[in-house]
């Protein structure tokens, strides 16, 4: 979700659903990154998407019952529920009580940020953000559940955390497991780009005090996804500007390694320690800044999980499917 660097006007209006004109040509990438198979592609609209489906920052899993949980940036983390990825309904927040150990970061504000959700060894693991608007005062906290329901969650404290001597920031966390089994977090936002952590798989906690560099870029970089795909883990981020309405200019973005912990390269080789990134999905149409993604496997497929902004400025949820290409690069259909 960014520095956010925006104003109170900004913070646009999460309600609502607006239907999009057909698809339009997308701009190539202004700076950084290579566009996946031409130079001006084009894309599909989001998926159809119905009831309550103003999100922003979206994390999604498929509980064990075929249902959809849906975690999103709100006051106290906001809930959304769906039978069928489809019709989608306000399910109230995670901490519907208030979450008071937040407030040294989030200066007393209950809008906590870019959640990350998963379902592992019966229970929900829900690692989420902590800040202000333009500050790398920050801390990525956890909280469990074993329902997922509101009002469930038990927090189980800080994660990590940044200071403004930092040069990073602690916010958009992505939980990893690998082939191995060790427990990583991805996070960060602008700062010197994204980073990883180890987890102590016992308690999702951090352990040790290493942490390594994945991929960095100038304008912007945020709202890191890591998953194993084939031989790969692909490492999707968001370049450019969210939180701007439809003058955002969030795309989606990524590399692939053979390691966790990198070097991540793009499909030209490039690496994303030095601003590479393949373009997967960018403005076009009525969909402005698509971006903080997630990948959510399911019965048909990978979906790529994102919000977009409307021309009227409302943030909304984004499905599209992904497939890969010959060589192994996603793209969305």
């Amino acid at each position: 979700m960014g520095t956010r660097l925006v104003t109170l006007a900004a913070a646009v209006s999460l309600l609502g659903v607006v239907y999009a004109l057909p698809p339009a040509s997308a701009a190539a990438p202004r700076t950084g990154g290579s566009v996946v198979g031409a130079a001006v592609p084009s894309y599909p609209m989001p998926a159809r998407v119905t009831g309550d489906t103003g999100v922003h920052d979206p994390t999604v899993v498929k509980r064990p019952d075929g249902t959809y949980l849906v975690a999103h940036t709100g006051t106290n983390i906001a809930l959304k529920t769906s039978t069928d990825r489809v019709a989608f309904r306000n399910a109230g927040s995670v901490f519907p009580g208030g979450a008071s150990w937040t407030s040294p970061y989030t200066g007393g504000s209950r809008n906590l940020w870019a959640p990350d959700l998963s379902f592992r060894n019966g229970r929900y693991y829900l690692y989420y953000s902590a800040s202000t608007f333009g500050s790398n005062h920050s801390a990525i906290f956890l909280a469990t559940s074993t329902t997922g329901a509101s009002g469930s969650w038990t927090n189980q404290g800080l994660v990590v955390e940044s200071r403004t001597s930092d040069n990073f920031n602690a916010i958009d966390p992505n939980l990893l497991v690998d082939d191995q089994g060790r427990w990583w977090l991805s996070f960060g936002s602008f700062w010197t780009g994204i980073k990883l952590i180890p987890l102590d798989p016992a308690t999702g906690k951090r352990s040790g005090t290493t942490m390594h560099s994945l991929a960095s870029y100038g304008p912007g970089i945020e709202a890191p996804f890591i998953v194993k795909r084939g031989a790969w883990y692909y490492l999707y981020v968001s370049f450019d500007r969210c939180c701007q309405g439809a003058s955002s200019t969030y795309r989606v973005m990524v590399g692939r390694s053979a390691s966790p912990t990198g070097p991540y390269v793009d499909r030209a080789g490039l690496a994303m320690t030095s601003g590479g990134g393949t373009q997967v999905l960018a403005s076009h149409g009525s969909v402005h800044g698509p971006g903080h993604e997630a990948v959510l496997a399911d019965s048909d497929g990978d979906q790529l999980v994102y919000h977009y902004y409307a021309d009227n400025g409302a943030s909304l949820l984004g499905i599209n499917r992904l497939g890969y290409d010959a060589a192994g690069w996603p793209y969305v259909y």
